[in-house]
């Protein structure tokens, strides 16, 4: 009855809109006729997911400050009250359960704001750390660790940080669990390096870090007086655990070999060198190493395949018991444990979230690959998770998930089957069927997620469908069967062998790799777009996958857009450092130049957002460039005086005679330069960019001086004698320590982030 009201009433309006304009009546007809087929197919239901997104995006990007949580969930019970008079509008009633879906997303993501809410570090300080390590990721120098601060200096419980980050070159001796005690060296988590680039201050925000650093001197062990949480001390055993295995199986295997192996069953990645990761990377296969959905699906699809094989064997099991629920339920339970030993990240997480839907979909006797059990696991990783919707891990997870659905009646290859033939053709259509699966799923799996990828790592790679095709069967059939069966051999010390045959499988993974990313342009970089672009792909991608009808090809109009944008990109002419060490200057042949000393990191996310594929080390200074122990001078090629001043001294000189004047200090209030990118301006702005138009410059900053954002402290910089307005000193709490300069060049120090590029499945 609903179906039939809503066809009459689009049939209704379609008339109406027909009658007065004759010419938009073919428009409107098929406009109706997709409406009836999406009724029919069910596929409203996925859009609610939509609408949940369309809130986060809402709280994320349009509110400021703190938002009430209960006027969301107020308006979304009144809408659900007339929900009831709205049952003969079919269209109203969607549009109604829309907005409410969208305003639980919207307080889905005020709730997770209030939850991990925490004290952020306000400046740079030194001081006595006591904690409990709770994590330790063993590196190819030290290691990385994540402690739950117990005290530091002399700091109170309201500003004091509850976790922070930090390296240690001399880790050896400490563990998961472990409560030290050290000199640590904090820093606030940093923020984005240029205007629309990475921010890992707001993911250490929902990871419920306040500070990273590193620990200075000795550490000594401290022997807690009462027991730790129960929470801390099983994320401790479970990371100690997850130690002990990575070392046993990258003794099993050594070298790079190991370290990947170790990798993939653990999600240890620490030990995998730069060199090995890049190599990775460029054969597009990043993802395998990321505990991610791939393995979550192939870990969920061996235990699922071995119990019920092992039922099957036997007779009466395989004649009265629905052996197929049985081995879903025990994989559900299997996947789940993996999840919880690979150390619960947030991709696996999600991950997780999908591959229990699609196997709870086996228990009900429901499709397990469908756009709904998408949305339901959508859902639930949202409302669990409501800020990973702005990151690549859920974006191209689900985007490539989307994708395959879509796309699965063409490449199920079902016109290569041989029903009746002999032996050697149905062997030779089995065979063929598998490749051209493998590599139309990896096509329409990088496709899917392109848009995202290109976005947040600039980087594109053309021969990831070669890298997927050779190495994924590898993965599929001997790696994760091995990883399996090792982690069922591992309580006996019977895994040795396993760890090895899976490491012979992983040296020719990288073998491949290694061939594929010799070939010339194996990495391409691209220049950055804007997130208008982005976001305009992104909704091309939903409608092209989500309708059931042929309203999916209005996807094209957005996709078409989308590109145009991403294609023509407006690149910027200055990048200078948020710390105001340091610049970026466009030269005459169009290509960056550096003044001053930015940071590695930083200077490498200007070169990829500029498209430029040059490493750091063969980056030059600035040709022309006048430099002294004051700071340094040059001009730009329309003519305009830039100075990077270093010393006070050179203040008073070059406000006089620069056109742009970048400078650590706080420049003096009478500064007669029409650009003044100081350390006020940098501490209110962040990273900036400068780009020449006919209009004049153009400054564009990573934040601005009225946004209100959870994870980001209230500047408290400390005194200071340079010329100019002095600060207003920090409250005694923070400025019992003493600071010191923001700037490391610590390799092991973990301030310069950047999102993993790993999740592609």
């Amino acid at each position: 009855m609903a179906q039939a009201r809503a066809a009459a009433a689009m049939g209704r309006i379609t008339r109406h809109l027909a009658a007065r304009r004759p010419g938009a009546g073919l428009i409107l007809d098929w406009f109706r006729a997709g409406w009836r087929r999406e009724i029919e197919q069910r596929r409203l239901f996925p859009w609610l997911a939509v609408a949940f997104g369309g809130g986060i995006l809402v709280y994320f990007l349009g509110t400021q400050g703190t938002p009430s949580l209960l006027a969301p969930l107020a308006a979304a019970a009144l809408l659900a009250a007339t929900t009831p008079f709205l049952v003969a509008r079919p269209f109203g009633l969607a549009l109604v359960l829309a907005a409410m879906a969208a305003l639980l997303g919207f307080a889905a993501a005020a709730a997770r704001v209030r939850w991990v809410d925490g004290p952020i570090l306000a400046r740079t300080t030194i001081g006595p750390l006591v904690g409990t390590i709770e994590g330790l990721d063993e590196r190819e120098q030290g290691a990385r660790l994540i402690i739950r601060v117990e005290s530091f200096g002399t700091l109170g419980a309201q500003v004091r940080p509850v976790r922070v980050r930090v390296s240690y070159r001399k880790a050896n001796t400490l563990k998961p669990g472990d409560r030290i005690a050290a000199t640590a060296r904090l820093l606030p988590p940093p923020e984005a390096a240029r205007p629309g680039g990475y921010d890992f201050a707001r993911d250490a925000f929902f990871r419920e870090i306040g500070a990273v650093g590193s620990l200075v001197g000795k550490v000594a062990l401290r022997p807690s007086a009462e027991p730790a949480d129960w929470q801390v001390r099983l994320a401790a055993a479970v990371d100690a655990a997850r130690n002990a295995l990575t070392r046993r199986i990258t003794d099993a295997n050594g070298g790079q070999a190991g370290a990947v192996a170790a990798a993939l069953v653990t999600g240890k990645r620490g030990l995998i060198s730069p060199e090995t990761n890049d190599i990775l990377r460029a054969a597009g296969i990043y993802h395998v190493v990321s505990i991610s959905g791939l393995h979550m699906v192939l870990a969920a699809g061996v235990v699922f395949w071995l119990v019920r094989a092992l039922l099957a064997v036997v007779p009466f099991a395989a004649l009265h018991w629905p052996i197929k629920k049985i081995a879903a339920a025990v994989a559900m339970v299997g996947v789940t444990a993996y999840c919880v030993f690979s150390g619960w990240d947030i991709a696996a997480e999600r991950s997780l979230i999908m591959t229990l839907v699609m196997l709870g979909a086996i228990l009900v006797d429901r499709p397990a690959l469908s756009m709904r059990n998408l949305a339901i696991a959508a859902l639930i990783a949202l409302a669990r998770e409501p800020d990973g919707l702005l990151g690549p891990s859920f974006q191209m997870s689900f985007g490539a998930v989307a994708g395959l659905i879509a796309c699965a009646p063409l490449i199920a290859g079902r016109a290569l089957q041989r029903d009746g033939a002999g032996p050697l053709p149905r062997i030779f259509a089995l065979v063929t069927t598998a490749v051209i699966g493998t590599l139309a799923t990896t096509l329409v799996a990088q496709i899917a997620t392109a848009p995202f990828a290109t976005y947040h790592f600039q980087t594109v790679q053309p021969f990831g469908l070669v890298g997927n095709a050779l190495t994924l069967p590898l993965v599929s059939l001997a790696v994760m069967p091995s990883a399996v069966l090792g982690i069922l051999a591992y309580p006996f010390a019977l895994d040795q062998p396993v760890w090895w045959a899976m490491g012979l499988a992983v040296r020719g993974m990288l073998a491949i790799s290694t061939w594929i990313a010799g070939f010339g342009h194996a990495v391409v970089v691209v220049p950055a777009f804007g997130t208008g672009a982005l976001g305009l792909l992104a909704v091309a991608l939903i409608v092209l996958t989500l309708p059931a009808s042929s309203l999916r090809w209005l996807g094209l109009i957005p996709a078409a857009i989308g590109l145009a944008c991403a294609a023509a990109p407006d690149r910027y002419d200055i990048y200078i450092d948020r710390e105001g060490a340091g610049a970026a200057i466009r030269e005459r042949n169009g290509r960056l130049a550096t003044l001053g000393r930015p940071l590695p990191f930083v200077l490498a996310q200007w070169l990829k957002a500029d498209g430029d594929d040059r490493r750091v080390q063969d980056i030059a200074g600035y040709q022309g460039s006048r430099c002294d122990g004051l700071g340094c001078t040059l001009t730009t090629p329309d003519g305009r005086v830039l100075a990077l001043i270093t010393d006070k001294r050179a203040l008073g000189e070059d406000c006089a005679r620069a056109t742009i004047l970048i400078t650590r200090q706080s420049a003096p209030a009478g500064c007669a330069a029409p650009i003044v990118v100081d350390r006020d301006f940098l501490g209110s702005h962040g990273a900036t960019a400068i780009r020449f138009t006919c209009d004049g410059p153009t400054l564009v900053t990573a934040k601005h001086p009225g946004d209100v954002v959870p994870w980001r402290a209230t500047p408290s910089p400390p005194p200071s004698d340079q010329t100019g307005p002095r600060p207003q000193p920090s409250p005694p709490s923070a400025t019992a320590l003493p600071a010191i300069p923001e700037r490391t060049d610590d390799p092991l120090d973990p301030a310069g982030e950047q999102p993993n590029g790993e999740i592609l499945q």
